[in-house]
């Protein structure tokens, strides 16, 4: 095992600090990456706070990782020193199950394992994972991925998970010219959500209760934006969509989005409120619509979702800070004061904790 730096908190309610954590040596499927840069998650949050059951502590929150390829184990082939490289929010699965061996990791049967607060495997005993909010990080080269040359390394960290989240759900309900898409919430994945399906020629309806964010969501790709809190538009736009992609990570009303769908028409919740949500089963029933969930992606559809964003020039738009400026993007993030994604420059974490 070695030792490096990492931003870390020891509970709930303590602020992130730099601290030391150690790291298991490179196996023979192993790849050891020099993390460059890593995005912040509002999932970060929420576990580091624990505010969803389960933060393990301390908590190194993380998983939009970017970096370069240190040390590889003697059994890889795919990565070599030197090569750009990212992770996402899975390091490990079962690789057995149904859903493993169709490439859905993420629903893993036993259990994927998180690129932080998961039980590690690898190091065993009570350890856990800690994620990207550190120097170095080593996982399993079944779970690296290759950032495509093109993309700019720190906007396309958030690819990882924002990208991913959106992309995932895009493709599975088939969004692509002829369909009309909605996206609910224009933050960090909302934002992704519009650049996406729009490059999938999908026809895009941005869906906020921001009117001055039409301009912006326009800028990204939306055709059309719909004010929420206008009674008049949202009855005007009624039954016209054929999927949402909802990004809204609080409490709202899903019975006046599901208003918005065709027949057969799919909402698809990635956003994930503290809160449980409530749906009226006459919102689903006369028009068999559908209500429905889904979890960032697979690693094969997580590369293709990174070989799709670099053929159509996709990154995110982000703010950069330095790791000691974490807990202040932490407050920011809360009040949507960030478009659209904080990503950190990890070369601002110092080498050693004191």
């Amino acid at each position: 095992m070695f030792t490096t730096s990492a931003y870390a908190c020891d509970d709930g309610s303590s602020p992130l600090k730099l601290s030391t954590i150690k790291r298991r040596d490179p196996g023979p499927r192993d790849v050891e990456i020099e993390i460059e840069f890593c995005g912040v998650c509002h999932s970060d949050i929420h576990t580091a706070r624990a505010e969803w059951a389960g933060s393990l502590f301390p908590c190194v929150p993380g998983h939009e990782i970017v970096g370069r390829v240190g040390r590889v184990g003697a059994e890889v082939t795919k990565f070599k020193t030197g090569d750009r490289v990212g992770v996402g929010c899975i390091v490990d699965s079962c690789r057995g199950c149904d859903s493993c061996a169709e490439g859905l990791e993420q629903y893993c049967e036993n259990g994927m394992t998180g690129t932080y607060n998961s039980p590690d495997k690898a190091m065993g005993g009570d350890a856990h994972t800690l994620g990207g909010y550190s120097s170095h990080v080593v996982v399993d080269d079944r779970y690296v991925l290759n950032i495509p040359e093109g993309l700019d390394a720190a906007a396309a960290a958030p690819l990882l998970c924002a990208g991913i989240t959106t992309y995932s759900p895009l493709r599975h309900w088939n969004a692509g010219p002829g369909t009309r898409v909605g996206v609910v919430g224009l933050g960090g994945l909302g934002h992704m959500a519009v650049k996406i399906a729009s490059a999938m020629g999908a026809t895009v309806v941005m869906i906020t209760t921001s009117p001055g964010k039409a301009d912006d969501a326009k800028r990204l790709g939306a055709h059309e934006v719909i004010v929420s809190k206008d009674a008049e538009q949202m009855k005007k736009a009624a039954s016209s969509l054929d999927l949402i992609i909802d990004a809204v990570a609080a409490d709202h009303n899903i019975d006046s989005y599901l208003a918005l769908l065709k027949r057969d028409g799919a909402l698809v919740q990635v956003g994930a409120p503290e809160k449980p949500l409530s749906v009226h089963a006459f919102s689903l029933i006369p028009g068999r619509k559908t209500f429905a969930g889904s979890m960032i992606g697979g690693i094969a559809e997580t590369q293709e979702m990174l070989d799709f964003c670099a053929e159509n020039g996709i990154t995110a738009d982000i703010e950069m800070i330095n790791i000691d400026q974490i807990n202040e993007a932490y407050e920011r993030m809360i009040k949507s004061d960030v478009r659209y994604r904080f990503v950190i420059d990890m070369n601002s974490l110092p080498k050693q904790a004191a």
